[in-house]
């Protein structure tokens, strides 16, 4: 994702990878529950712990200075230069550790062979469309917990916690079914609907508030030769980073609790039944860019820079991947999805927000201190401000952006999670159960829908027909909201 993920993120896709995710580059080919199989039972290999340091006030968890510290970053939208300057403070602090830094899209086909031996890096950004399975991981027991992490004092301030300086959500987006903290979502992602002010603005409209205003804006931009939508048709599992916070806004956010825990019928809620046929509507009106299902999310986000079409759902790390082919006065703005009208349940500014970038250190890292170290050092102001800086993002740091100069992208972030107020949803589906929400919901079920090959009807079928196979598939660590 460019992160995540969903990519997350995305992803961070999550992507980024979120998304998360979190940048999606593809979709998953390795079944991550196969290999995390074969990860689990692969217990050879050399797991011998490094011996800890002194433990002082510099030095809180106690990292022994010496020892080999191993990183491996996934490489999307946010790059790795962010990444390679907290590890030269590392280097800094701990002239005698040698740091093997290296950097990759594929993080699951380059990793599956270091878990499967026992042997895995002390640190790792677990992006990207090869995401591996955080369900999986934490199910298999093959992640430390950052507890001593979070319980450290930070850099800036040692009278604080590491855990009292993050954004809220971030500790809980690490827990599965509560205590420990298993992950450290790095980037701050803001999801929604990306678009053009400028573009927006030349068409006479503002940004719609209600789904009929939406279809009057994507007939005005019809009539000028623009597609209201376009979309990464490839991995259209970027759809949910608007379409989920509609679903909440209509239906409340117990509706996407509901989806969350695999509950049967959830898919069958009214409010996901509006929105499907909400978002169907633009298909059958014509309202998406031709040939929008078969881009990926390069190619999308390029029509739409070169303004092709007016909107796109996507998170916040779209600023730095499409920066090349965005033009300079293009005004980059996000705002949070349209609803269908007053009846919803969510005010208009209810947005999907939340951690992307996951950062992981393995249970069998030899220098699990460093690792943590390593990302205590990303906690501080400094790292945070360089990543914002660098890379258009907001981090997991409740701060950092003092004395810097926002993008456009980012001041409209921030302004949109100030009106969302309270109103900031989460969907855990995308790391909770990660192929079922990419392959399954994304791609064989709204994938399809968006590309006129399922009617709406069909589509809510499909997608419940896939969680319930999952709800019941004992092979698969399931998790439910607290």
């Amino acid at each position: 994702m460019g992160s995540t993920s969903a990519h997350n993120d995305r992803g961070g896709f999550g992507r980024r990878d979120l998304i998360k995710r979190s940048a999606a580059l593809g979709l998953i080919t390795v079944p991550t529950t196969g290999f995390l199989s074969a990860c689990a039972s692969g217990d050879g290999g050399d797991d011998e712990k490094v011996d800890k340091g002194k433990k002082t006030k510099e030095n809180p968890l106690a990292v022994n200075g010496s020892a080999p510290l191993e990183i491996v970053i996934f490489d999307g939208g946010f790059g790795t230069e962010y990444a390679e300057d907290a590890k030269a403070v590392y280097e800094k602090n701990f002239p005698e550790a040698k740091v093997k830094f290296s950097s990759t899209q594929k993080i699951q086909s380059v990793l599956q062979p270091r878990f499967n031996q026992g042997t895995p890096p002390d640190l790792i950004d677990n992006s990207g469309a090869e995401q591996m399975d955080m369900g999986v991981l934490v199910g298999k027991k093959q992640l430390a917990d950052l507890t001593p992490l979070l319980d450290a004092p930070s850099v800036d301030d040692p009278a604080k916690k590491v855990r009292d300086t993050l954004r809220p959500g971030i500790v809980e987006m690490g827990q599965f079914d509560g205590d420990p903290v298993w992950i450290m979502y790095y980037a701050y992602t803001v999801y929604g609907v990306w678009y053009s002010q400028k573009a927006l603005a030349s068409l006479d409209a503002t940004y719609p508030e209600t789904w009929d205003d939406m279809l009057a804006v994507c007939a005005k931009a019809k009539k000028k030769g623009i597609a209201g939508w376009t979309y990464a048709g490839k991995h259209p599992y970027y759809i949910p980073f608007s379409l989920y916070p509609m679903i909440a806004k209509v239906g409340g956010r117990e509706v996407l609790d509901a989806i969350d825990n695999l509950e049967p019928n959830a898919w069958k809620h009214p409010a996901v039944k509006a929105c499907f046929e909400a978002y169907y509507e633009l298909y059958k009106k014509g309202y998406i860019l031709r040939g929008t299902p078969g881009l990926d999310h390069i190619q999308s986000q390029t029509a739409w820079t070169e303004g092709k079409a007016l909107f796109i759902p996507n998170g916040s790390w779209v600023e730095n991947e499409a920066a090349k082919t965005m033009p300079k006065d293009f005004d980059l703005a996000v705002n949070a999805p349209s609803g269908i009208d007053s009846s919803d349940k969510l005010p208009f500014g209810a947005i999907w927000a939340s951690g992307g970038e996951p950062f992981i250190v393995p249970a069998k890292a030899r220098n699990t201190e460093g690792g943590m170290e390593q990302l205590r050092i990303m906690l501080s102001e400094a790292s945070s401000k360089n990543f914002t800086s660098s890379v258009k993002s907001l981090t997991a740091f409740n701060g950092g952006t003092d004395g810097i100069e926002l993008t456009p992208g980012l001041t409209s972030g921030v302004a949109a999670l100030e009106k969302a107020g309270d109103n900031v949803v989460n969907p855990r589906i995308q790391d909770w159960y990660v192929a079922l929400q990419k392959e399954k919901i994304g791609v064989g079920g709204l994938g399809e829908m968006m590309a006129g090959r399922l009617t709406p009807a069909e589509a809510i079928k499909k997608i419940q027909g896939y969680a319930d196979d999952a709800a019941k598939d004992d092979s698969i660590q399931h998790y439910k909201h607290q």
